[in-house]
């Protein structure tokens, strides 16, 4: 029997980065350069010699914190030396890697980053109880990062004009810039009549801000399941 087929369009990837993308909804990675972070359940393939554990909490800090923000990361660890294929809801990918630096994200969209990198779950921008909260996970140190997007996301530098989002679609940024909450509360907003834009971030300093085309990231949600980190 033959299948008449053309595979070529679908055959893997040819980079070898250790975080590699295979298209836009579809991360590679080579567990060779060492081991990984993911979200459960983000695995859909892998080749050669992958395990897979889950994360836990982070320790009782970590699970507090988890538990108390609802921000986090339902995490395994990959380890192996074969190659391990991510996705999450068919979301747009985008992969950075950090030298000695840090990020702010939105923990739903975490899909995987280096063990390497250290997190924190932080309240950012002063955000206080108008807000309900404002939280997101901090990746700190050298390592590859991927995260995930509705959407292909514009990247605005807020050092070249003032700067503000919906905080449903705010994704990650950058260090150097500074976040805080800017409110227009009024009295059409508790009437029903206001615009449906009384709380966005205002952000200022030096450093990106990455958006998505869409407002569809729970802020604080953080997790689909489970756990964090």
């Amino acid at each position: 029997m033959t299948i008449h087929a053309d595979f070529t369009e679908y055959q893997e990837t040819t980079g070898a980065d250790p975080f590699t993308l295979q298209n836009k909804k579809l991360l590679k990675v080579f567990l060779q350069y060492g081991p990984v972070k993911a979200r459960i359940g983000s695995m859909v393939a892998y080749q050669g010699d992958a395990r897979f554990e889950h994360a836990g909490s982070g320790g009782v800090g970590g699970f507090l914190k988890q538990k108390f923000t609802g921000e986090g990361v339902p995490t395994m660890d990959v380890t192996g030396t074969g190659e391990v294929f991510l996705a999450d809801q068919a979301a747009e990918i985008q992969v950075m890697y950090l030298e000695n630096d840090q990020i702010w994200v939105n923990g739903a969209n975490v899909l995987a980053f280096s063990a390497s990198l250290a997190w924190d779950i932080q309240m950012v921008g002063g955000a206080g109880a108008m807000a309900g909260g404002l939280y997101n996970v901090t990746l700190t140190g050298t390592g590859y990062v991927a995260i995930t997007t509705d959407g292909t996301p514009v990247v605005l530098d807020v050092a070249s004009a003032p700067t503000f989002a919906d905080p449903q679609a705010v994704v990650m940024w950058t260090q150097g810039v500074t976040m805080n909450l800017k409110t227009d509360v009024s009295v059409k907003t508790f009437i029903g009549k206001g615009s449906g834009e009384s709380f966005q971030m205002a952000f200022s300093g030096q450093g990106w801000v990455m958006v998505q085309p869409s407002e569809g990231v729970a802020r604080g949600s953080g997790s689909k399941s489970g756990v964090g980190f």
